[in-house]
């Protein structure tokens, strides 16, 4: 069975949530969209790179939600979590992805 990378999955989620919470105006459904996502990179992150793996890429996952605020002040909503979101599927490949 094919695997979706983490990377995308923790990616979308923060997209998707931020999304969702905003057009909906609930942010728990925005949240439960956040949490989802990140229940199934955790897992996936788990199977690829091991519980260290796991814990530091959902601790990551958490600081980008966390720092997206504060940047959104500077830069705007979208632009903050366009770039958390990058920022988040790029140290999620990097840890992960595995040697040729």
């Amino acid at each position: 069975m094919p695997h979706t990378p983490a990377s995308a999955v923790a990616a979308v989620g923060l997209v998707g949530g931020y999304a969702v919470a905003r057009w909906t105006k609930k942010r728990p459904l925005g949240g439960v969209v956040l949490a989802v996502a990140g229940g199934v990179a955790a897992r996936e992150w788990w199977r690829v790179g091991g519980a260290g793996a796991a814990v530091g890429l959902s601790a990551a996952y958490v600081a980008a939600f966390g720092g997206s605020h504060p940047l959104a002040k500077k830069v705007g909503a979208w632009p903050a979590v366009f770039g958390v979101a990058g920022a988040m599927a790029a140290a999620s490949w990097a840890v992960t992805r595995r040697e040729g």
